[in-house]
């Protein structure tokens, strides 16, 4: 199993585990985050608007980032963004600690952060099969979406912990602490010479859309992760209005729904570690499975249950996501890698902000279960709709080694 074979290998190991801390500090802070925001407003709409702001940037800057992981090393900027990241999430424990923050700060700070995660997320990718290599591409992002799912399950309970016993503000010093294993072991990691062409930030950045428009399954997957994106992976928002306006559930509550998120999101990871191989199909299943999950919750249940459909809804958010990623980043040429990565990054998360803000809205408007159970069907109907499209159920490692919106559709292993 690639995912096995990854951990044995020292370098790598060392990388991922400092990932992990990193992504944990993360969830930490997005958890608190929404709790802080509905704290100070009240209001799912107003945080919906503090989650779009935070994903915006990814729609600005996403494809600029890609050009510059083409160019310079990967390794130097992450230092960068990590440490910018860093630097924010300690402002921004500062301002709570001190009794001085107000909603109006929390949306500069979710903009400035959504910055350098929209520059850290395709550098990072590419960073990772740099890392690794790309024969075992599949086994990294399995590991690496282990590690993040485990955190989405771990860290949203720590922080209603910390929130219940210290205050909003410890879940924000301790993202701060996070980044710095990871920004140590980079000092350690290799740091090939980039040789990309220098042909114009404007030609280098069409390359990779061209790319990503040219080949057939790719723009399958790009768009349907938009739409899902967009419908139905608004958790930031969905996750806390429903915890504390339809079940009136304290931060621990709270905290507990989230990590269900979690657990169905490494259910999901764990499942593609053992496969360790691409399946597009299950991207269109996955989405499928998220909107059910959505349109469930418009029942009057009670917290155990909604705990359960979350966890269902996370099984399918990142079985959609996963099986997404892998494909394309098998199928991107290396030369380019980070462009195309960029404009999987910017319609992934660059679909959030209005995503987030309709969430809320229609929260605000519908009430939790029915505003959620909209945002459900809406995405149970764009994975119908995606499914019309031809979809192989295994993609083979044969990427082509061109930009070229002429190549055929990828080789089709049987299961």
């Amino acid at each position: 199993m690639l995912a096995l074979a990854l951990l044995r290998d020292p370098k790598y190991r060392t990388y991922w585990i400092a990932l992990f801390l990193s992504q944990l500090g993360t969830w930490m802070q997005a958890a608190t985050q929404g709790w802080l925001v509905l704290e100070l407003t009240g209001s799912a709409e107003r945080l919906g608007l503090v989650v779009a702001l935070q994903f915006l940037p990814s729609l600005l800057f996403s494809i600029p980032a890609g050009v510059l992981s083409d160019r310079y090393s990967r390794r130097n900027l992450l230092f960068i963004t990590q440490g910018g990241m860093a630097l924010l999430a300690l402002g921004m424990f500062v301002l709570i600690a001190g009794g001085w923050v107000r909603y109006e700060h929390v949306l500069v700070f979710a903009f400035l952060y959504g910055m350098f995660n929209a520059a850290d997320l395709p550098v990072r990718q590419a960073f990772t099969v740099e890392l690794a290599g790309k024969e075992r591409y599949p086994g990294a992002i399995a590991l690496n979406s282990f590690g993040f799912n485990t955190s989405r399950l771990v860290g949203p309970a720590l922080a209603g912990l910390l929130i219940a016993g210290f205050g909003l503000s410890w879940s924000y010093l301790a993202n701060a602490l996070s980044f710095l294993p990871l920004i140590l072991v980079l000092f350690g990691a290799p740091n090939p010479k980039v040789e990309a062409k220098r042909d114009g930030v404007l030609r280098e950045a069409l390359e990779g859309m061209r790319f990503v428009w040219g080949h057939p399954l790719v723009r399958q997957v790009v768009v349907l992760v938009g739409l899902t994106s967009l419908l139905g992976m608004n958790f930031q928002t969905i996750v806390p209005a429903y915890a504390r306006l339809e079940l009136k559930l304290d931060a621990q509550g709270f905290g507990f729904l989230m990590s269900a998120v979690g657990l169905g999101s490494i259910v999901a990871a764990l499942i593609q570690a053992l496969a360790s191989r691409a399946r597009p199909l299950r991207a269109v299943l996955g989405s499928a499975l998220l909107g059910l999950a959505l349109i469930a919750l418009a029942l009057p249940l009670p917290t155990s249950w909604v705990a359960f459909i979350f966890g269902l809804a996370g099984l399918g958010m990142i079985t959609t996501l996963i099986n997404s990623n892998t494909t394309v980043q098998l199928l991107a040429p290396d030369h380019i890698r980070g462009r195309v990565m960029s404009v999987y990054s910017m319609v992934l998360l660059g679909s959030g902000p209005l995503g987030a803000y309709i969430s809320g809205l229609l929260i605000d408007t519908l009430g939790a279960r029915f505003g959620v159970a909209v945002m459900g069907l809406l995405t149970l109907s764009a994975a119908l709709w995606m499914s019309r499209f031809p979809w192989p159920k295994t993609l083979a490692h044969t990427p082509p080694s061109k930009v070229d919106p002429s190549v055929p559709p990828p080789q089709v292993a049987s299961d």
